[in-house]
């Protein structure tokens, strides 16, 4: 939003989910907030009256629900998608996780990949969080490369922010950040807590593992143990603070998808973190990882567990993980190199929607039949809701 701010854009965010105790709040931010309401021809007036240049979907679900409305109301408007993660590269691998065996070919062929793939082919441009999920989109799945942008997680950190970095004698602990209410996190706590970090706290007696996230459930409160050292704090109000004085991140993630915020987030703050090659997948390229990447194996808990204590005792290795972070940081993810190419592709769409849309027969041919499909569900669900609200005779 901010990108497109910043480029003389007038930015309305639209949502139909109500607003949260920690929600933003937008209008600090310039941005012009409304509520819509799903499957209701109220949003139809509405973006007919505004006449968007750009519309941007925030994942699969929401291009599903409304781009037949900004088809219908203003047709020459850019659609893009912001992909976020493959929602079914992660289903894949928790359902292949979940039978204990290796993802196949047919899990990438499910009811929720022929949805999501569909949805990228409607739109003019999908934002890609990972490398890997772009070579998978152009190679399994066949989607032309100009319909696809990567554009990852960024950050406009600095050299300068390295030298504020506590150093290793100052911090303590291990610490685990994530929205509980996201499946991956929830099943790396859990798994860090059944299989891991009795491992590790045999080696490191003293340490403690602090679990911070949004929305802990009834049943994540029960992980707790004082005896282990086991702590589930729930919200931070400021979790890179908590980041900052944690000496080792830990990100145990058995499946997932697109990018780890989380895994960003410990690089800024100069705190190395040990994870998975799903974890650390579409990050770091060729470059070391800023802290240990543990690769799958009969062994996993094992090696897990003494790459966690490895990184933990030993400052000088400690020290290198560190800096191994910053260079990802400065390398791969600066908001300055990939900004500007961004806002030139979304001008250049802007320009010539028509031409762009002309070369990719699929896309016209999808959007005409799926996207009738989503308008006649909707309509008649908005006509069943009309009914219900009916009084009787």
């Amino acid at each position: 939003m901010s990108t497109l701010q910043s480029n003389g854009g007038e930015i309305h965010f639209v949502s139909a989910a109500a607003k949260g105790e920690h929600s933003v709040d937008l209008s600090e931010l310039g941005v012009t907030a409304r509520a819509v309401a799903l499957n209701c021809d109220s949003f139809d007036s509405y973006v007919a009256e505004l006449q968007p240049d750009v519309v941007v979907f925030d994942r699969f679900l929401m291009e599903e629900q409304f781009a037949w409305r900004v088809d219908r109301s203003c047709p020459a408007a850019v659609r893009i998608l912001d992909s976020e993660d493959l929602h079914c590269l992660r289903d894949a691998r928790h359902k292949a996780l979940k039978q204990k065996r290796l993802l196949n070919q047919q899990d990438l062929s499910s009811e929720l990949a022929l949805r999501e793939i569909a949805s990228i082919w409607r739109c003019d441009l999908t934002l890609v969080i990972s490398e890997f999920e772009m070579a998978l989109l152009q190679d399994t799945y066949g989607v032309p490369a100009d319909l696809l942008h990567y554009l990852p997680l960024l950050t406009d950190f600095t050299a300068d922010q390295a030298t504020q970095w506590l150093p290793y004698a100052e911090r303590q602990h291990c610490v685990v950040v994530g929205n509980f209410r996201h499946a991956p996190n929830w099943d790396a706590v859990q798994y860090l807590r059944s299989e891991l970090w009795p491992l590790i706290r045999r080696q490191l007696p003293t340490a403690e593992c602090h679990v911070y996230g949004a929305y802990p459930p009834p049943k994540a409160l029960q992980l707790q143990s004082e005896k282990l050292g086991f702590l589930i704090k729930g919200w931070a109000d400021d979790a890179d603070a908590v980041v900052r004085n944690a000496r080792l991140c830990l990100a145990p993630l058995r499946f997932g998808a697109g990018q780890k915020g989380k895994l960003l987030a410990a690089m800024e703050c100069g705190t190395p973190s040990v994870t998975t090659m799903i974890g650390a997948e579409g990050m770091r390229g060729d470059m070391p990882w800023g802290g240990s990447v543990v690769a799958d194996s009969e062994q996993f808990s094992v090696d897990y567990s003494d790459a966690v204590v490895r990184l933990y005792q030993n400052s000088e290795r400690w020290a290198v993980a560190q800096q191994c972070g910053r260079d990802l940081l400065l390398q791969r993810f600066q908001a300055s190199h990939f900004l500007p190419g961004f806002t030139r592709c979304v001008d250049s769409l802007r320009q010539d929607i028509n031409g762009h849309r002309g070369k990719h027969f699929n896309s016209l041919m999808l959007r005409h039949h799926t996207i009738k499909s989503n308008q006649y569900m909707s309509q008649w669900i908005a006509a069943k809701n009309r009914d219900q609200r009916k009084p009787l005779d």
